[in-house]
This record gives C-alpha cells, structure tokens and sequence, in this order.
C-alpha cells in the first residue's frame, strides 16, 4: 500500500475531525516539541567542550543536513499518511514494514519513561528556589540527598500528571498549553540571557562561543558532537513532528514549517548556550572547565545554583532559570505522551482510555529510573542511541518509495510556501550514511578492553546493553507486526 493510496482517505478523515485551530498555533506546539531540557542544559555543556564557535560551525552544517531534512519527511509522512508512525510506515513502505513506526514509537516512548523524571528534577529545583533550599552548602549536597530518593518519585509521578492533564484536553489542549508555555518560556530565556551579557567579563564568553578556531574543525569529534545534538534536541526523527502533523489543516504547508522549527528550536539554544557561557566566564572564569564538564545534572543542579548565588538578585534569576526548564521539559513531556497514545489509538483504542494507559504506564516504568542514576543512565545511552536508528528507518522508508517522487507527492504540494529542490534527496541518502556513522561511532565510544566490559547487559554503559535491548524489541515488533499494522490500517478505514 502506498502512501498517496492510503494517506487519501485518512487525509481527508482528519480534516474533517480536529486539528489545530491555526498556522500558529500548530507551530508553538511543535516548537515546544522540539525545545526541552536539552536546549538548556546539553547545548551550552557540549559547546564549552568542543570549542565554543568551531562547534557551532559544525552544528549549523548538521541542522541542514540532518535535522530540517528529517523534520520536512516527517511533516509530509504525518499530513500525507494521517496516520501514527505504524500506519504511516505501512502506507509508505508496505504492510511488512509497520515494525519500524512501531520502533520509531516505541524509543520516543522509551524516553517519555525516564524524561518525566527529569522533568520531575526540574519542578524540585524550581520549589527549591523559591523556599531557599539551593544554592546548598556544600554544593551538591541537596542533589545528593534528593536524586534517587522517593522524592524523586514524587516529582516523576507530578511530572506524569501534568502532561497526561495537558493531552486529555486533545489537540485544543495542547495548543492551549504551547500559546502559553512557549512565550513564557521565550521571555525567561532572553530575561536570562540579557542578564548574562550585562556582567562583567560576559564579553569573554560570547567570544568564545562565536570565534570559530578554524583549525579545529579537522577534529572529527566536533562533527560528530555537533551531529549528535542535532539528532537529540530537534526533535527530528523522534516521530513527534509526525504525530502532531496529523492534525495539520489539509492546505497548510510543509516545508517552511519545519525551517522555523528547527531554526527556531536552535535559536533557544543559543540563547541557553549564551546564558550559560556569559555567566561562567563572568562569575568563575578559572573553573569554567570544570563547571561546563560537569555533565548535565552537575551542571545543571550543582554548579547553576552556585553561579547564580554570586550575582545580584541571584535568587530571583534562579528561580526563572528552573521554571524555564519546567517549561521546556513539559512541552516536550506533552509531545511524547501524544506519540505514545496516538499508536494506542490507532489500534482501536477509545482517545481517555489510551491516554490513561500511557500516563499509567509511563508513571510505572519511569519509577526505576527515579530511584537509580545508573537506570536513569542505561536508558538514557541505549535510547538515545536508538534515535539515530529511527532516523535511519525514516530516511529508509523514503528511499523505498523513492526520493523524488516523495519529494513531488508529499513536500511540493500547491499549498507550499516554498519549493523544496533536489538538494533534499540527496541529503535524505545522507542521512542514512549519518546514522550508522553516529551509532557505529556512540558504540565505539563505550568499548570495553574485554568481552566483560563489552558485552555484559547489565552495565550502565556498553556495546551490549545497547545490543541485548535492542533486539529484545525489535524480535517483539517484528512478531507483531502483522497484528500492529491490520489493526492500525483496519482502524484508519473505518475513520
């Protein structure tokens, strides 16, 4: 079955049913899809430790050869399918090939578990800073006594609340919650950033993070680095852009939507990346290293409380810092829980019931990452490695139905603002030679000096947790497959 045979119907299905009530509103949610902790915390750690501007140069070049690629597939495969990643996968490749939606489902899903617990870290700070409890002496003290605690499960289960809340209201509701989480959080972070930029000595670190040293770009690490934050914070290939342009308006445009997204996705992590930076080198510029390779939690729960504790009105900026990251966690959180019931409902499951199942569910399979940073860090490395795998399946399913007849049937379409050329075919055969390059090279980076400490499935990080769970799901879909898809194009005949 192809994609135009069975997006036809399914297309007119949903513009018939809900979408989302303008151009707008349709963006804020995607970008708030696309910007989460990520942004804040991850960019600004990984620039500081691959040279600032050279970084920045190689990152640039990845969000146009991998992210806006992948994000254009996606809007066209949600508007053109009108289905979940199952149904759309079926309809693009054939029945046989539903699995690779399911997996595409299955990792943002994966994610969704142990994402909400870090949007639970991020609301305990937020408290935290509002009664006083951080920045602690001595630093790192309350992190440690809270991480891996119940309390942490206590965020973790509010975490899950409040995007279940959210999704239960329907497209509406998660328009509704993006109009106001997405300004806000853009006001908190330019409050942020201005504040930033005005300290004494913040010059230093906005020249480092835009001088390029230009000799550096002959480290392949920096690329790949610069390629990895592109798989990991724009959201592209994940299959949330998918899901959500299910419920595009049937004339609204592809292309352009997904430049702004990842443009303006980027564009919030540069403001973070400025935010941090500027206070590092004004407040501690010694100890920057150590500050910014302090890995995400470190830097993000130990060292910011401390930094902002020796500017004035610290207390007050850092109370917006971890509100802001509230809300980048919780428009991510919301997209993820999206994804996860839409396959449900694609299975003939009533819209509640589904989103019950997946709040249910991902408040249970999160509790083990709350109360272990080992957990947390196993699943961590195992699925987001896995993104780049569903990268490749999407690029894969395109290259299947054939690149440039994808490109005319579902990109340039007369409701297009812009034409999306021939250079996209090529780049989505590139993305395919970017993804095994990425998962070849995040495998090696965990390679043991013995078998033991390559193939033991139960260590935190190495070639074989990553292969042992990696087949574990990948034998499941692959046996249901034939159930997963009969229902899910069953359902979208009957709709």
């Amino acid at each position: 079955m192809s994609a135009g045979s069975g997006g036809a119907s399914g297309a007119g299905g949903a513009s018939r049913s809900v979408v989302f009530s303008s151009r707008w509103g349709m963006l804020l949610a995607m970008v708030g899809m696309a910007v989460g902790t990520g942004n804040i915390w991850r960019f600004p750690r990984i620039a500081a430790t691959q040279g600032g501007g050279s970084f920045l140069v190689a990152w640039v070049v990845f969000l146009l050869l991998w992210s806006i690629p992948l994000l254009i597939l996606e809007f066209g495969m949600g508007k053109g399918t009108r289905s979940g990643p199952v149904g759309a996968f079926a309809k693009t490749m054939g029945p046989k090939f539903g699995w690779m939606g399911a997996w595409v489902a299955w990792t943002a899903t994966a994610i969704m578990f142990y994402y909400s617990v870090v949007m639970g870290w991020t609301i305990r700070f937020f408290w935290a800073a509002i009664v006083g409890e951080v920045p602690d002496t001595p630093a790192g003290s309350f992190w440690e006594g809270y991480a891996s605690s119940g309390q942490a499960v206590l965020t973790h289960a509010i975490a899950m609340a409040l995007g279940v809340f959210v999704v239960a209201r329907g497209v509406r509701g998660i328009e509704t919650a993006a109009r106001f989480l997405i300004p806000s959080l853009v006001i908190l972070v330019v409050v942020l950033a201005v504040r930033a930029v005005t300290l004494p000595g913040a010059m230093e670190g906005l020249a480092f993070l835009f001088t390029p040293t230009w000799s550096d770009l002959a480290s392949y690490e920096i690329w790949l680095q610069a390629l990895t934050q592109n798989a990991w914070d724009t959201g592209a290939g994940w299959g949330l852009v998918l899901c959500y342009a299910i419920y595009m308006r049937q004339r609204a445009d592809t292309a352009l939507n997904a430049f702004v997204i990842g443009f303006g996705n980027n564009a919030m992590s540069l403001l973070a990346g400025i935010m941090v930076l500027c206070t590092v080198f004004s407040v501690m510029p010694g100890a920057a290293a150590e500050i910014t390779g302090a890995g995400n939690e470190g830097l993000t729960f130990i060292w910011v409380p401390q930094l902002f504790a020796t500017l004035p009105f610290g207390q007050f900026f850092l109370v917006i810092f971890f509100l802001a990251l509230v809300f980048a966690a919780w428009s991510s959180l919301i997209a993820m829980i999206e994804l996860a019931s839409r396959v449900l409902i694609d299975l003939g499951i009533e819209r509640q019931r589904a989103i019950a199942i997946v709040g249910a569910g991902g408040l249970l399979m999160g509790i083990p990452s709350a109360l272990s940073m080992d957990v947390f860090g196993n699943q961590d490395f195992v699925w987001g490695v896995g993104l780049m795998l569903s990268g490749f399946f999407f690029a894969l399913a395109v290259l299947k139905y054939g690149v440039s007849k994808w490109r005319a049937e579902f990109i340039n379409t007369g409701h297009s603002d812009i034409h999306i050329g021939a250079w996209w075919d090529w780049a989505i055969r590139l993305v395919v030679v970017q993804a095994v390059v990425l998962i070849a090279w995040w495998l090696w980076q965990v390679r043991g000096t013995g078998f033991a400490e390559n193939w033991t499935p139960f260590a935190t990080y190495n070639i074989g947790t990553v292969v042992v769970q990696w087949a574990v799901v990948l034998g499941v879909l692959i046996g249901i497959n034939r159930f997963l898809v009969t229902r899910t194009l069953n359902r979208a005949e009957e709709t």
